[in-house]
C-alpha cells in the first residue's frame, strides 16, 4: 500500500519540504503502520477518486498507460492524502456520533457544527 521509496527523491523542493523531510526521519515500519490504519472504507474511497482521475478503462482489455509530469503527480498524491485526512476525520466523526447515540449522549438531531 505505501511504498517508502518515493520519499528519497532527491529534488530541491524535497530539501524545503519539512514534512518530506519528517516523513524521511521516520522508519518504514511507522509508514507502514500508519498506511496501513486507514480503514477499507477510506482505501475504497481513495482509490475511486484516483481511478476517475486517471480514467477508469478496464486493465483486461485496454493496455492502460498514463504519463503525467512530476508536479502533476505530485499535485495528485497531495489530494489523494488530503482526501485521507480529511475522510479518516470524519470517520472518526461518525465513529463518536455512533457511540454518543447508542450511550443515549445525543439527541436525534446533533444540531449545528460550532468549531
Amino acid at each position: 500500500m505505501f511504498n517508502p521509496e518515493f520519499l528519497t527523491s532527491d529534488s530541491e523542493a524535497a530539501g524545503s519540504n519539512s514534512l518530506i523531510q519528517y516523513l524521511q526521519e521516520q522508519s518504514p515500519d511507522v509508514l507502514q503502520r500508519v498506511a496501513r490504519s486507514a480503514s477499507g472504507d477510506i482505501q475504497d474511497i481513495i482509490r475511486h477518486n484516483v481511478q476517475g482521475l486517471l480514467g477508469m478503462l478496464p486493465g483486461e482489455h485496454f493496455d492502460v498507460k498514463i504519463t503525467a509530469s512530476r508536479d502533476h503527480l505530485a499535485g495528485l498524491l497531495a489530494s489523494a492524502m488530503m482526501t485521507g485526512y480529511f475522510l479518516r476525520q470524519m470517520e472518526q466523526r461518525m465513529e463518536l456520533e455512533a457511540s454518543l447515540i447508542a450511550d443515549g449522549d445525543l439527541d436525534a438531531d446533533p444540531g449545528e457544527l460550532k468549531l
